[in-house]
């Protein structure tokens, strides 16, 4: 799809009511999603490139890429909201990249609906991975803490 084409479909989507708009063409895949802003433009290609086997040998199969998965126990938050480290915004953090947590400890903090829920770390280990800037928004089931 040519740029100028490109072009005309984001400004389309910018000025109108749709959130959303995919297009599929013999070149590609394009689909523009508007959020709080400016339109994000996801393309995708529509052929995608095979190996052919070399004449006399057969063909290696193919190998998909397993997501990478962080080691250890996830805490996931149970809730949409607003995460936050610590109790209030000049306040040390709840828990460190090295803390060693019970099961029960609060180790943050969701704002809901001018709420705040403290969250507890639902199994006992050190924490090893923070997931979450402070301050970001969060959904359901969104990994927070890596503990092991």
């Amino acid at each position: 799809m040519d740029l100028r084409k490109l072009k005309t479909l984001i400004d389309l989507v910018s000025e109108s009511n749709v959130s959303e708009l995919e297009i599929t063409e013999a070149e590609g895949k394009v689909r523009i999603v508007k959020s709080s802003g400016a339109p994000l433009v996801m393309q995708q290609p529509a052929v995608a490139m095979v190996a052919a086997p070399v004449a006399g040998l057969p063909a290696a199969p193919a190998v998909e890429a397993a997501p990478v998965v962080p080691a250890g126990h996830a805490v996931k938050s149970p809730m949409v909201g607003t995460f936050y480290r610590s109790s209030s915004p000049g306040a040390k953090a709840f828990v460190e990249v090295g803390s060693v947590v019970k099961e029960g400890d609060t180790i943050c903090i969701i704002e809901a609906m001018k709420i705040l829920n403290e969250i507890e770390a639902d199994k006992s280990g050190t924490i090893t991975k923070i997931l979450t800037e402070n301050g970001q928004a969060v959904e359901y089931g969104q990994p927070l803490f890596m503990i092991e």
